[in-house]
């Protein structure tokens, strides 16, 4: 039986098709919930067994020890479904290696030779792909880094976030949705504030709208954004529907920047470094410092045409090619 494991909001966005699709065909599996967001018992099924870690400075690391130890979850099982980078689901595959059980990694062989960007992302990736005997991997890029490492069990198959896609109708108005949290760029969140703020000062014929994250790191510098309209989180399907609806998009997020090719929405990466580099300079462009960001809204987001693009990502039916993969475990 396929154990599948998540933890936070976009893991869960991310095995969600995987699920629905074995519901489909009628295939069997249980869920792991290792605990991050908890908000997501409130809007997920019930998971088989939930890891449930109070609140606290050393959190992550409990978590983590949580799962080394934890026996029961892994009874019947015969291969383990971990997605994307976190520590959790480095965690979870070592404990699947360590019981000798196969280990499939959902979103694998992307990579910024960089261990500390994104930190720790880059390393749990790299760790994971040392314990997985399944890698189901995005893109031919993706999948070329791990034959390049040496591995075996390469399969691309697309992203599955795309598979949530495909009934969104796109449109055009005058938003510009903004998402900035990453950890690594926490120490600068304010510049980019000021320089997004600036922004919306001189370009009044657009509506920039930014779902602020709870870090609290984040929300301290919202004062800053007096042109922009600062919202609440949003969940996944109302985030899609500004998305599907904007006319581009700046962000420091990785998803973010699939979920816009997908969409034909131009995206600006305010990231030094970018894992999924086959949309840049077509569908995404990179954005090192804030004050790059006037150039590249006036020059490039502005008046770049995607519509003729096709989005380097997958066609979004991933979760039907690795149901088909996994179906013999």
């Amino acid at each position: 039986m396929l154990l599948i494991t998540y933890g936070t909001r976009p893991e869960y966005i991310k095995v969600l098709p995987v699920i629905n699709e074995m519901k489909k065909r009628q295939m069997p599996y249980k869920t792991f919930f290792t605990g991050q967001h908890t908000d997501l018992l409130n809007k997920a099924e019930k998971p088989d067994h939930i890891l449930s870690i109070k609140d606290g400075p050393n959190r992550l690391d409990s978590i983590v020890q949580s799962i080394l130890n934890k026996e029961e979850i892994f009874d019947d099982i015969t291969c383990v479904m971990v997605q994307g980078d976190t520590s959790s689901a480095f965690a979870t595959a070592l404990a699947a290696f360590h019981r000798k059980i196969p280990v499939a990694h959902l979103e694998a062989g992307l990579r910024t030779y960089d261990k500390y960007s994104p930190y720790p992302e880059e390393f749990n990736r790299c760790a994971i792909s040392a314990l997985a005997e399944m890698h189901l991997c995005p893109t031919k890029i993706s999948a070329s880094n791990l034959k390049k490492e040496g591995r075996t069990g390469v399969h691309i198959v697309g992203n599955t976030v795309l598979d949530n896609l495909n009934d969104v109708k796109t449109t055009t108005s005058n938003t510009v949705m903004v998402t900035l949290h990453r950890r690594e760029k926490l120490d600068e969140i304010q510049d980019w504030f000021k320089e997004v703020n600036k922004l919306a000062k001189k370009h009044k014929n657009l509506d920039f709208v930014l779902p602020i994250h709870p870090n609290p790191e984040v929300k301290k510098h919202a004062s800053i954004l007096t042109n922009v309209k600062v919202i609440d989180p949003l969940g996944h399907a109302e985030f899609i529907e500004y998305l599907s609806s904007c006319a581009f998009i700046i962000t420091d997020s990785g998803g973010v920047q699939e979920e816009a090719a997908f969409l034909k929405k131009p995206c600006i990466v305010c990231r030094d470094f970018t894992e999924r580099v086959e949309g840049l300079h077509s569908f995404a462009v990179l954005c090192r410092e804030p004050k790059y960001l006037s150039n590249l809204v006036s020059n490039w987001a502005l008046k770049i045409d995607l519509s003729d693009k096709i989005c380097p990502y997958g066609d979004g039916k991933a979760s039907q090619y690795i149901c088909d993969l996994i179906k013999n475990i």
